[in-house]
């Protein structure tokens, strides 16, 4: 069984996840902390819950996902798992920083590359990853079945998608990702977004105006 607990961090109020199994293992996954007191509030929470951190995952790369990066992978130990295309995207974090007048450490790079419809053993559970780019060209959603979750990153959210104006996004890209990758999935599976509120599947699929034109 996994347990998730969210976080919500620097100033584009990202949604940072940790999955926990029964084990105490945890996966941290966009760790978007900015300040010192975001990290304290993340290692904090590790701390006081005895787990021990066992991968790092990036959905997509953009800045506000990736602040975090080089923390967890020096305070923790851990390897940068993310899509081969988003290489370039991480290598932008620095300009992209500055352009909005921001601190940034760079992010250490990539270093296990995920693949489309690769199983991520965790404990006694597994994570499916799902290629679902447009948004970002490598962005990838992370799917539990036997848990009814999927972590989408900035693909889709409440009764919205994600934004496509960004260098190496396309509307209809993140459309056809969305339809063929996610609103596959059974109704009741929890949607947890890079910003904003959990929704579902049957929720978007009902109600979300970017998939009902």
């Amino acid at each position: 069984m996994i347990q998730i607990k969210s976080f919500t961090f620097n100033p584009f109020q990202e949604n940072t996840y940790l999955l926990i199994n029964d084990n105490n293992e945890c996966i941290i996954i966009d760790p978007g902390m900015y300040s010192a007191s975001e990290q304290m509030e993340l290692d904090s929470y590790i701390t006081s819950n005895k787990l021990k951190p066992v991968m790092l995952i990036n959905t997509h790369c953009h800045i506000d996902h990736i602040f975090g990066n080089n923390y967890c992978v020096n305070k923790y130990n851990l390897q940068l798992q993310s899509h081969e295309k988003e290489i370039e995207v991480l290598n932008s974090g620095l300009f992209t920083a500055k352009s909005y007048g921001l601190n940034y450490d760079p992010s250490p790079q990539i270093e296990l590359f995920l693949k489309e419809n690769q199983t991520i053993n965790f404990g006694d559970s597994t994570l499916k990853v799902l290629f679902t780019p447009g948004h970002s060209p490598g962005s990838i959603s992370l799917y539990s079945e036997e848990n009814h979750f999927v972590i989408v990153g900035d693909a889709l959210f409440y009764q919205s998608i994600g934004r496509t104006d960004l260098p190496g996004g396309n509307h209809q890209t993140l459309i056809q990702s969305i339809e063929s990758q996610l609103m596959t999935l059974p109704d009741k599976t929890s949607v947890m977004s890079g910003h904003g509120p959990i929704t579902n599947i049957g929720h978007e699929r009902q109600f979300n105006p970017f998939l009902n034109d």
